[in-house]
């Protein structure tokens, strides 16, 4: 039974690394609280979880792999690559994720 002041949010879909050579995409039951103190800054928390960053369709470790795969070869051979092997992958999505890793 939930608490009154709990409810399920939404389920959020993502993917991670494979698992003895099968795709893994996880669904997990988010819950959406609800805070009724008036001195409370937020009225609603989300629940946290450490391996995905916050609306992020893969895991830190999924995303590190694929950093890592992509590097040395072409955008569009890693993606079919990794869309053939480990996750699903896109041109675009590969070109993102090596940006972000020069800035940083």
């Amino acid at each position: 039974m939930l608490n009154p002041l709990e409810k399920i949010a939404h389920a959020p879909i993502f993917q991670d690394l494979p698992i003895q050579g099968k795709k893994v995409i996880i669904t997990l039951m988010n819950r959406k609280m609800f805070c009724d103190n008036p001195l409370c800054d937020r009225t609603t928390f989300a629940e946290y979880f450490s391996l995905i960053d916050s609306k992020a369709k893969k895991t830190r470790r999924l995303i590190e792999t694929i950093i890592d795969i992509s590097l040395p070869q072409s955008s569009v051979s890693a993606s079919s690559y990794l869309t053939r092997h480990i996750a699903d992958a896109k041109k675009s999505t590969i070109c993102n994720y090596q940006k972000k890793t020069n800035q940083s």
